[in-house]
């Protein structure tokens, strides 16, 4: 570090340079050690190494599966299996052995995969135990083969046509999925196929999760096998009623033009209905939903053998009706509604018990979300206190011992706990603290396999007994074995703190992350990166991306901070985002920027925005709200005018614009397009299906009509996210080539 009375020359990284008469700072990178580049941050194999993806437990215990991508290509990935007893493992299907090369699926399933975010991944995507945990079902390039721990693997089907969803039934007798908008089924033992479903094609299918419950609801499927194989509840969707949304899909080799049916706010949604269709033979059973059909079918479970749950959500989804289903006859009636003054969330974490007629649930109705033990329709709460219940994971009825991951300590940290189902006593916390954990059980709740970062230690993963609270790692993953160790001299951890919301009164968690060696009396610029939408959330005490760690190694603070209107911190928490989106947000920001602005370490005239998705209407919200505020700004992937947005998410927070647009006006950010005072660049995929391209191109008209200078990058091709490898690094070039210019240059 050194002061200068002259004006800084423009440097190789010209962000560095700060006001004359104060001290610049150069980060301090030892000389013997090699620096991390922004190619290698995106670059194979992953510097945390190549950790394992999809892990389950065989049904029997005896086994772990797992994908795992390959070292020369991070987006492919294989299947791996881990004997439990001693902790060897194979490549179980080797995706590259299978594949036919170059492959066309249908739309159906490339947009299944895009909901999921896999739709850059390539080789095997997903997979399923049989019963009996001798074999795994495997999809691969659209078609479905079965692969025995003891044999080669065995295809099933042959098609030129995408087979999607493929599932075994629970004790293993057929496989069902769906080809070209039917249902199939396919008799495990003879291997005779046949449609279960005919009257698929055009704007109805049969089997498949419509466009909203795959985006919004994270319903992935419209097939439900009963647990004893003679039924299988499916759901048809007659998309007729949906507004076409003529997308051009602009691609390096040419533009494709679809016309998709997207649900806009305030526009009719898909009808959906259900049916249980026998496999023994004989006419489905009709499931009576009720006689309003604009609603939402937010999750069907089989209670026992003869009869379903299922969860009915109104338009407003401010209620939630769970209806038990005579399986014989479709007759349905009321167990109980969930209901609330603003929005209810949805959960998978409805359990049935051994006795097919109790069931555990996750409900809000106390302010925090807990657990409930229901019986003939009446709930006992199994956990209670002010904090929030992540997901029941397992259940162990021979010992009355439930598994869940919660928020019971703090906010930051997501951690296994074990309860009794009787709440006799206190939750006892499995996992250390000081990190985030996830969890999968067994079926029986009696292992787990957790997933554990801190923010100085990548991921590892461990099998756990809960009973003893003993551990052996599945993969140790140690950081002096992955590709990051010659860079870890480097590493720093980021500073977790609170601060005040702009009501003076709540607390609010932030992340901070200095660059490494900064001295006393340094001021460095901030990256500060955005999100603030609900049902996300980004401070954690967990091992964050490279990408932060270069750009500190780059000379600049990132700082994350999580205001009002994020989860699990209770519906008080989330709930003042309702009907106004870009205030709340916008003002709980506005304070972290203030306290940033305030820090000795800051130079108060350098601190960029940056937000992608609800992040990118954060950053575009944040410029033209508060003009001058920051030095700049980068939205990705932005949305602009919410009722270009889809019904599920949009209707949930600012209600249905066909009944008051008011909310819908506040937010528009394209309407505020003549306040932009700062440097912005644009970034969107030109094939984004989600947040469509439509809304970007509504800010550049607006911005265009307004006279305002802007930057801009399209990606052709490329939808919600950019994943490739190349293309993030090129897109992050350019973000740093404007920053350097924008930001680094002001003086």
């Amino acid at each position: 570090m050194h002061c200068t009375f002259a004006r800084a020359p423009r440097l190789a990284m010209p962000f560095l340079a700060i006001l004359a008469t104060s001290c610049l700072w150069e980060p301090a990178i030892a000389a013997d050690k090699p620096a991390l580049s922004l190619e290698r941050v995106f670059a194979n194999p992953p510097l945390s190494g190549a950790t394992p993806s999809a892990l389950t437990l065989a049904p029997d215990g005896q086994h772990i599966a797992f994908l795992r991508p390959r070292a020369d290509d991070q987006l492919r990935s294989d299947l791996w299996i881990q004997d439990v007893a001693t902790g060897a493992e194979r490549m179980a299907v080797d995706s590259l052995a299978l594949s036919s090369g170059p492959i066309t699926l249908s739309e159906a399933e490339l947009q299944r995969r895009e909901r999921v975010r896999l739709a850059s991944s390539r080789g095997i995507v997903e997979y399923q135990w049989a019963p009996d945990g001798q074999s795994l079902l495997v999809p691969l390039d659209g078609d479905v083969w079965v692969a025995s721990l003891a044999g080669a693997p065995k295809r099933l089907t042959d098609t030129k046509a995408t087979e999607t969803d493929a599932k075994l039934s629970p004790l293993g007798g057929y496989l069902s999925f769906v080809r070209e908008q039917n249902l199939y089924v396919v008799d495990m033992a003879t291997g005779k196929e046949r449609a279960l479903t005919t009257g698929g094609g055009g704007l109805v299918s049969y089997g498949m999760a419509e466009f909203v419950a795959q985006e919004e609801m994270d319903r992935m499927t419209g097939q439900w096998w009963s647990p004893d194989d003679r039924r299988i509840a499916v759901a048809r969707v007659d998309e007729t009623p949906v507004k076409v949304a003529v997308r051009a899909a602009i691609g390096s080799a040419g533009t494709s033009v679809t016309e998709q049916r997207y649900p806009f706010a305030g526009t009719p949604n898909a009808v959906v209905s259900l049916a249980i269709h026998p496999l023994a033979g004989g006419a489905p059973v009709p499931v009576d939903l009720g006689a309003d059909s604009d609603f939402y079918l937010a999750r069907v479970n089989w209670l026992n053998a003869d009869q379903l749950i299922v969860q009915r959500q109104a338009r407003d989804q401010k209620r939630l009706d769970l209806l038990l289903v005579d399986a014989a006859t479709g007759a349905s009636q009321l167990l109980f509604s969930e209901t609330a003054q603003t929005w209810i969330n949805l959960h998978d974490s409805l359990r049935p018990l051994a006795d097919g007629k109790r069931f555990l649930w996750l409900s809000e109705r106390s302010g925090h979300r807990h657990i409930y033990l229901v019986a003939d329709g009446r709930l006992t709460p199994v956990t209670s206190g002010p904090w929030d219940v992540d997901a029941l994971k397992g259940v162990d009825e021979t010992s009355g011992q439930i598994l869940f991951t919660a928020f019971r300590d703090t906010v930051l940290e997501k951690a296994l706990y074990r309860a009794p189902l009787n709440a006799s006593t206190p939750a006892l916390r499995l996992t250390q603290p000081g990190g985030w954990a996830e969890a999968v059980t067994d079926p029986r709740g009696q292992a787990a396999i957790v997933t554990r970062s801190t923010p100085t230690q990548p991921a590892q993963i461990m099998l756990l007994d809960p009973a003893t609270g003993k551990s052996r790692f599945v993969l140790e993953n140690r950081l002096e074995e992955t590709p990051y160790a010659a860079f870890a001299a480097q590493h720093v951890a980021p500073k977790f703190g609170t601060l005040l919301a702009a009501d003076g009164r709540t607390l609010l968690h932030y992340s901070l992350l200095l660059p490494p060696g900064m001295q006393p009396g340094a001021r460095v610029p901030v990256f500060f990166e955005v999100y603030a939408g609900p049902g996300v959330r980004r401070v954690k005490r967990e091992w964050g991306t490279p990408r932060h760690q270069w750009l500190a190694q780059q000379g600049w603070a990132v700082f994350m901070l999580e205001g009002r209107g994020t989860p699990d911190r209770g519906k008080a928490f989330a709930d003042p985002l309702y009907r106004q989106f870009g205030f709340i947000e916008v003002a709980d920001q506005m304070a972290g920027l203030a306290w940033l602005k305030q820090q000795p370490f800051v130079d108060a005239d350098r601190v960029a925005v940056y937000g992608w998705s609800y992040g990118g209407y954060m950053a575009l919200r944040l410029l033209t709200e508060h003009p001058g505020a920051f030095a700049a700004g980068v939205a990705g992937a932005p949305v602009t005018d919410w009722t270009l947005y889809d019904s599920h998410y949009t209707e949930r927070y600012l209600g249905n614009p066909a009944r008051d647009m008011a909310p819908y006006t506040a937010s528009d950010v394209t309407v505020k397009a003549g306040a932009l005072a700062d440097p912005l660049l644009l970034i969107h995929g030109l094939a984004d299906d989600n947040v469509v391209f439509d809304h970007s191109a509504r800010m550049i008209a607006a911005l265009q009509k307004a006279g305002k200078p802007f930057d801009m990058a399209v990606y052709p091709g490329q939808t919600h996210g950019i994943r490739d490898p190349g293309l993030q690094t090129q897109m992050w070039q350019g973000i740093m080539r404007f920053l350097d210019r924008e930001v680094g240059a002001k003086k």
